[in-house]
């Protein structure tokens, strides 16, 4: 497993800890990631490591969806599934994308997020959106995901 895929796959353990995202089936609940830098870690260590030797191709684009099958099979997570690359985090697009998920009934529960590694630096920001709200939850909006992306106060109301 790349660091791409620890980094991710750990984030979604911290996240799911306790959520009681269990009482879901499987087919209700799929995650959506993106980053900027794909596999580009992965890439940069493999070339690394064959640059005397001859060695088998590596594809390493297919990595990121490798970490979402690993989240998907531990946690049983069987509804719609993807991985985008983007120059910068896009609040707008998770907002308009799962939302469009929850409101036609493909999904009922979504990790959605960002999860990006490159050398030392990293950064994986995660939110479990549910259709149905609860008490303790924040609302799901452009402005509140930019704000826990930059990790601001957010807005309850």
């Amino acid at each position: 497993m790349d660091n791409l895929s620890k980094l991710g796959w750990l984030a979604s353990e911290v996240l799911l800890k306790g959520s009681g995202i269990k009482h879901y089936e499987p087919e209700e609940a799929g995650i959506i990631l993106s980053n900027a830098n794909s596999s580009l870690d992965s890439d940069k260590k493999y070339i690394q490591s064959v640059s005397d030797i001859p060695s088998p191709s590596l594809f390493v684009y297919t990595l990121p969806n490798i970490m979402i099958g690993e989240i998907c099979i531990r946690n049983n997570f069987k509804g719609e599934d993807a991985f985008f690359i983007f120059e910068k985090f896009d609040a707008a697009f998770f907002e308009t994308y799962v939302s469009n998920l929850l409101e036609n009934d493909v999904l009922k529960v979504c990790i959605c997020g960002w999860v990006d590694v490159l050398d030392d630096d990293y950064k994986a920001v995660l939110f479990l959106v549910e259709r149905q709200e609860t008490e303790d939850g924040i609302p799901f909006s452009e402005k509140n995901l930019n704000n826990i992306f930059d990790n601001l106060i957010i807005d309850k109301i």
